[in-house]
């Protein structure tokens, strides 16, 4: 197995380095390398920009905008993208229901979406979970009955990560109430307009506004928003989950905030020196960063054996790399609240009270690094949570 890049790949990896520096705005990556709210006219602008070169969607079929790619160049795109600090795009739109619209959804459906999601003039939100139906998906109680068809849904959704900008959300919903847990059960495309949807913020620990509770009071779909077959959902759940761990160990992004902890720590005085003179900082330091080459050489195993495997039956080890992955986002955010230390506490914009005139005495970059470190306790969660991630290794590798 071959773990170095061949001189093609380079060039490759080259000319997205500098696709990203030179078209990207350097304001918008900015904040991503911060960890600061992005809003939603950012996400759309540098989404445009990436679909406007062909890299917005190079996961999905050529048809349909993918590139064929080989597994090496799609992990050299994620690695440099989240390196650069250029937003990811959307999650929902390119790794969750595009590739499933592509893949089991009629030709018209693909007309009708496909173009749109990509260039994000559609903004998907999840309707999976629900109140009860978190880990234990396959519990979900939302319901869909046909009627006059129409399929006619109630019940409810939760943690629906930017519901409050979603034009059209996905949902799983119960379309056969006496089929047992994965059976009979649903993949629906609905528009949030419609009659009967109710968007109610959930504020998160870190004050940010990024998850909604999603309502449904008889919320009428028609039925040609039925993907694949009636009673198939669980099987395109599944299929999604797949893409949606696509990249999840986020690599590149732990490599530019450690890279940032790093020089930050080399400017931040404390005690009369730096903390970077701290050895119990650079001990930390260091044990992240053999955490990362483990977790890049593990990945890159992954990725050279996937022209081995069929291409609906995820690598198990890709479970691996969610835990450890998500274990060093959080690490390394937690790295950027120390460097912060008391100047962490988050002030709006970096302003002072009303008819306070001293100078901040915080550097501006302090203040987002405590709403990161609170954000980043979900990773362990999403995406299937850690815990139900080891129970596939012990099946998988162990034999449990």
């Amino acid at each position: 197995m071959e773990l170095r890049f061949t001189p093609e790949e380079i060039a490759f990896r080259d000319d997205l380095r500098r696709f990203f520096r030179e078209k990207v705005p350097a304001e918008i990556r900015r904040k991503v390398a911060e960890g600061r709210h992005l809003d939603k006219e950012d996400i759309v602008t540098s989404q445009r920009i990436l679909n406007a070169a062909g890299l917005a969607t190079p996961n999905w079929p050529v048809a349909w905008g993918g590139k064929d790619w080989t597994p090496v160049q799609r992990y050299i795109f994620t690695e440099e993208m989240q390196r650069a600090a250029v937003p990811l795009p959307l999650q929902f739109n390119v790794f969750m229901v595009g590739p499933v619209i592509a893949a089991f959804g009629n030709e018209e459906q693909k007309r009708k979406f496909l173009p749109a999601t990509a260039n994000l003039d559609i903004w998907w939100c999840q309707g999976f979970s629900e109140p009860g139906a978190g880990s234990d998906l396959a519990s979900l109680r939302t319901t869909a009955e046909k009627r006059d068809g129409k399929y006619v849904v109630s019940g409810q959704k939760a943690w629906t990560t930017l519901g409050q900008h979603a034009d059209w959300i996905f949902c799983l919903v119960r379309t056969d109430k006496e089929a047992k847990k994965q059976r009979g059960i649903s993949f629906l495309l609905i528009d949030m307009k419609t009659p009967g949807i109710t968007v109610r913020p959930v504020v998160t620990i870190d004050g940010a506004h990024e998850v909604n509770e999603v309502f449904f009071d008889e919320v009428e779909v028609p039925a040609e928003n039925l993907v694949g077959e009636e009673n198939k959902g669980w099987d395109y759940a599944k299929f999604l989950l797949a893409n949606e761990r696509t990249g999840i160990a986020r690599i590149g992004l732990s490599k530019q905030r450690l890279a940032r902890a790093k020089r930050l720590a080399r400017e931040t005085e404390a005690g009369g020196r730096t903390l970077w003179e701290d050895t119990d900082f650079r001990r930390r330091v260091a044990e992240i960063e053999v955490g990362l080459k483990a977790l890049e050489i593990t990945q890159m195993r992954v990725v050279a054996n996937q022209r081995h495997r069929d291409a609906d039956k995820p690598d198990p080890a890709s479970s691996i790399l969610k835990i450890k992955g998500s274990e060093l986002q959080q690490a390394t955010t937690e790295l950027l609240l120390e460097v912060a230390g008391p100047y962490a506490l988050p002030a709006p914009d970096h302003e002072q009270p009303e008819g306070w005139n001293e100078p901040a005495v915080s550097p501006e970059w302090a203040d987002a690094a405590a709403p990161l470190y609170f954000n980043y306790r979900k990773v362990s969660i999403y995406g299937g949570s850690n815990e139900i991630q080891r129970n596939i290794i012990a099946k998988a590798f162990l034999g449990l």
